[in-house]
């Protein structure tokens, strides 16, 4: 009978927690992105980009690796895909979450003293274990970015439905700069404001910084850190990413020489 009402207590506290996990969703790849927040810039058409990223988050304490892929339709929309694994969540949990697919449209571009402005959609397949899923989940929002000098901001809404009908529609506020202090590096900064789709939870405030460096051609690494200001949950969070995106083709500019 002990080992009875044991099993409930810790199948209830280990429920409560899980429910509280920190799901990744839809996220941008280097260069056109911050560290969760999208720029409106996208991959020329035909083009591919792919990223590999590892991070580890303290309390709750858990791995979390991710491949990540876009394909340019076209010089203004691309086709996003990401796919998450979590290790050892809860000291007990492994395995796949939700798989996320989404394209982003760039609609306007960006003028000298107007922004660009892009939209996202994105859907969760509930592809994922039980514990680190939300049944799915449909996102929408508006992406708008600047650039001033060497200063690149982005400001991203979004709206997300989960599946599961017990859980509140999310409201994601994100908003990223990235300053080039040189040709081939960037520092990063980001912060993201988030309303809890849990009742009676308190909504997430993050920061993050870090930087991006263009090791070669096509070959862009990122490494971060983020501080939770408001919830601690978590605590605190390290991550690092390696992106592989093929430059654009470089135009050829033809000289014509008028003979006298």
């Amino acid at each position: 009978m002990k080992r009875t009402v044991l099993f409930i207590l810790l199948f209830l506290s280990l429920t409560e927690s899980l429910f509280a996990f920190d799901i990744s969703g839809l996220q941008p790849l280097a260069p056109n992105g911050v560290f969760s927040t999208f720029s409106a810039e996208s991959l020329p058409k035909n083009k591919t980009s792919v990223e590999i990223g590892a991070e580890k988050s303290h309390e709750p304490d858990f791995y979390r690796f991710s491949v990540k892929a876009a394909y340019g339709l076209t010089d203004n929309m691309e086709f996003n895909l990401t796919v998450p694994y979590v290790y050892h969540y809860a000291d007990v949990i492994d395995g796949l979450e939700d798989i996320a697919v989404g394209f982003k449209h760039r609609f306007y571009d960006e003028e000298k003293y107007g922004p660009s402005l892009a939209y996202l959609l994105s859907a969760s397949i509930p592809s994922g274990a039980d514990e680190l899923s939300s049944n799915g989940r449909l996102l929408a929002g508006l992406i708008v970015s600047k650039r001033v000098g060497p200063f690149s901001g982005h400001v991203n809404l979004f709206y997300e439905r989960p599946g599961t009908a017990s859980l509140n529609d999310e409201i994601y506020l994100l908003g990223g700069i990235e300053f080039s202090a040189a040709h081939n590096f960037k520092i990063l900064s980001e912060i993201i404001v988030k309303k809890n789709h849990e009742k009676n939870k308190e909504n997430q405030i993050e920061g993050r910084f870090g930087y991006r460096i263009k090791t070669t051609e096509y070959i862009y690494t990122t490494v971060g850190a983020g501080l939770d200001m408001k919830a601690r949950s978590p605590e605190y969070r390290i991550f690092m990413s390696v992106n592989f995106t093929k430059p654009a083709e470089k135009k050829n500019i033809k000289k014509f020489i008028e003979e006298e």
